[in-house]
């Protein structure tokens, strides 16, 4: 993890002394490299969620150390010189991609599957423990786009899939189906809020006040039109 970004960047592999893939670049990358020396490990890959900077930060540094290893994303995130992802194999281990936008247009998260069955599910910033990601940072989408996103194709894998997000702690599906309040609401476990609130000086209704990964607050908001949005909870002006 990186403290600067409390982002993560990840290193997978299917044994020692086998292949292994980055996941994201964010940094720092000093223990991972680490492992892979000690390990004796072949990087084949990089993979990237999405373009933001807390997640390619150190990808030059990456090209430069593993140059032979295929630098992947989708094209809608615009990262210079990756290739569009395709399933892959890293060693023994299945990645295929799930497109979940939201966060952004070319949001990927990447299923890995070991040779028993087991899977990880890597998020990118889609869906955090007990968080969602937001629709309002650079080169995003909708909240209709990150709602389908998380409840028609990560809530859909098994309940035991371990989550590793883009940002602090892993967590599981089943974790997330039960406990998340953003998923909880979309599942009608729990009550809408309508609590009158402000954001960039205009009037809305507040759906949740809800948990973010760094120990702040997710705000999922309603427009006057009726349309939502979900936006960091220091943008928001509680009546209260």
């Amino acid at each position: 993890m990186s403290e600067g970004f409390l982002s993560n960047t990840y290193l997978v592999a299917d044994r020692e002394g086998g292949t292994a893939a980055f996941i994201d670049a964010g940094g720092p990358l000093e223990p991972l490299l680490d492992a892979v020396a000690a390990r004796e490990l072949t990087v084949s890959h990089v993979l990237l969620t999405h373009h933001h900077g807390d997640h390619v930060a150190e990808l030059a540094t990456l090209r430069e150390r593993f140059p032979d290893a295929r630098v992947l994303a989708h094209p809608d995130e615009g990262i210079e010189g990756a290739e569009p992802f395709e399933a892959v194999q890293v060693g023994d281990l299945e990645v295929r991609a799930l497109h979940t936008p939201g966060h952004t247009a070319g949001m990927l998260s990447f299923v890995v599957t070991e040779p028993d069955g087991a899977a990880a599910v890597f998020t990118g910033d889609t869906l955090f423990r007990g968080s969602v990601g937001g629709v309002r940072a650079p080169g995003h989408t909708t909240y209709e786009d990150l709602r389908a996103s998380i409840m028609d194709k990560l809530m859909t894998l098994p309940a035991a899939t371990v989550i590793y997000p883009g940002h602090t702690d892993a967590t599981t599906v089943g974790e997330e189906w039960d406990g998340n309040a953003f998923v909880r609401i979309w599942r009608g476990l729990d009550p809408e809020g309508d609590e009158p609130a402000r954001v960039w000086d205009r009037d809305v209704k507040l759906v949740l006040w809800g948990d973010d990964y760094d120990g702040g607050y997710k705000a999922w908001i309603r427009w006057p039109d009726g349309s939502d949005d979900i936006v960091p909870g220091s943008q928001v002006q509680r009546a209260g």
